[in-house]
């Protein structure tokens, strides 16, 4: 995909160009607009979400596509699909299935900077030991 879109404005799409292939995405959860995770997409996660409409992300550590859930059953449904004013970031709006972190909580953004310290503001939901059993 490029920058390029069949109507011929510039910027319809993202431009992977301008992130090396990969751009971030964000992940909100569409009913509450909590932010679930923040994580990348290039070319071919962005094609196969927009085709399938659950979220499908690129995984720098695995080198591979990452489908959402593929492991926990923690899917996302994508409702919408925005794209920042330099085509250079994704917004996924999405209906989130179970906890949206790998640690099982609802979020990947259960911590806060306190004047105290990193502190845990969330309930965990799930147990990532439950999550993740060997197959």
């Amino acid at each position: 995909m490029s920058a390029e879109s069949q109507s011929g404005i510039p910027g319809d799409l993202p431009d992977f160009a301008k992130g090396n292939g990969l751009l971030p995405a964000i992940a909100q959860d569409s009913n509450t607009g909590e932010i679930l995770m923040l994580a990348y997409m290039n070319p071919e996660s962005f094609a196969e979400t927009v085709a399938t409409g659950r979220a499908v992300y690129y995984s720098r550590s695995k080198n591979r596509l990452w489908r959402k859930g593929e492991e926990s059953g923690h899917v996302q449904r994508v409702t919408s699909i925005r794209i920042d004013c330099d085509a250079d970031a994704i917004l996924l709006q999405v209906e989130q299935e179970g906890p949206a972190c790998h640690e099982g909580y609802r979020s990947c953004f259960f911590r806060e900077l306190t004047a105290d310290g990193v502190k845990v503001i969330a309930e965990r939901l799930k147990d990532p030991a439950e999550i993740y059993r060997a197959k």
